[in-house]
């Protein structure tokens, strides 16, 4: 029960996030699923206990890869899904819990959120950026360029 839940609230949450950005009408479900695969993965890493850096990370590659495949299977570009799909894994609530730590005068609780926050977010973009050069490299080994 507790995954379905969690599969339905990151549909909602990637596919309205690209209702409001304008993401075209025919890509709203696409988002919405790259945001829930990408979801699923993070809850079931860090519900068994890899944590969230390394979910983050193993759920960031997932939606970027995923992006891929519907940027070229629907003709879009990739960042339409992608965006769209990070948005469950952004860590909002903790960068909010940062500052108000900062501004309640507790410097050391605020600086370990911050930090997690920040391997969070890396974890992020390395996710994405490491799908696309792996993507690049087998497009690389199988369609070879001629010489």
């Amino acid at each position: 029960m507790v995954y379905l839940e969690q599969l339905i609230t990151s549909f909602i949450a990637s596919a309205a996030f690209g209702v409001m950005f304008n993401a075209p009408k025919e890509s709203l479900v696409k988002c919405g699923l790259s945001g829930m695969f990408g979801w699923i993965v993070y809850f079931v890493l860090t519900y068994h206990g890899f944590g969230p850096v390394i979910g983050t990370l193993a759920a960031s590659f997932l939606i970027a890869f995923i992006s891929q495949i519907f940027a070229k299977q629907y003709k879009m570009p990739m960042i339409i899904f992608s965006v769209a799909g990070v948005i469950p894994l952004v860590p909002g609530g903790l960068a909010y819990d940062t500052m108000r730590n900062f501004v309640e005068n507790d410097y050391n609780s605020g600086l370990a959120l911050a930090v997690k926050a920040l391997m969070i977010s890396g974890s992020i973009a390395v996710g994405l950026i490491f799908s696309e050069v792996l993507n690049h490299v087998i497009k690389r080994n199988i369609h070879p360029q001629k010489q």
